[in-house]
């Protein structure tokens, strides 16, 4: 019995070897498994992230293409508007040169009235003008007899026909005729 005891308790050491060698091989397999499936989940997680990687890096080359494109959307429109300003103050300078230029000549024109108002007003021969500081004989004007309401006899110069009180206007048409 003692024999049988033996055997039994080597067959079950035996047997307990094997079922260990199995559990070993198994656990091994588990761990390989487990190291297979670790990797493939790291190769999916890496492809995943080189792909995020990928598609940001692609949404900001097409975000720096719109931004090149708006940018020179801006800088043509920045340069259309200087050129517009440039235009601009050149019309303004043009516009200020003959607004100095009809400043001028209406100016002479109304001292030329002023003049032309004095010398019918006075009954002197000689009258001082006062665009030209000479002296203007009257006697050299055109001068007519026309009887008044009243009958009287009255020198009337040619000028005075033109009305006095309305100023001499320009227009904006006027303005690019020279």
């Amino acid at each position: 019995m003692a024999g049988s005891s033996t055997t039994t308790g080597g067959s079950s050491h035996k047997y307990s070897g094997h079922s260990d060698d199995q559990e070993e091989q198994q656990h091994k397999l588990q761990v390989v498994d487990r190291k297979r499936k670790r990797m493939l989940s790291n190769r999916e997680s890496a492809r995943r992230s080189r792909m995020r990687k990928q598609k940001h890096l692609d949404d900001l080359v097409s975000q720096v293409g719109h931004l090149k494109e708006d940018n020179s959307q801006i800088m043509t429109s920045i340069n259309i508007t200087n050129q517009l300003y440039v235009n601009m103050e050149a019309e303004n300078f043009v516009l200020r040169a003959q607004m100095a230029e009809l400043t001028n000549r209406l100016q002479s024109l109304n001292e030329i009235i002023d003049c032309i108002n004095s010398t019918s007003n006075t009954n002197t021969r000689n009258t001082t003008c006062p665009f030209d500081d000479q002296i203007l004989d009257c006697d050299s004007q055109m001068m007519i007899n026309v009887p008044d309401d009243h009958g009287v006899m009255m020198m009337m110069n040619p000028w005075n026909s033109l009305p006095l009180n309305q100023p001499i206007m320009a227009s904006a048409d006027q303005m690019y005729m020279y």
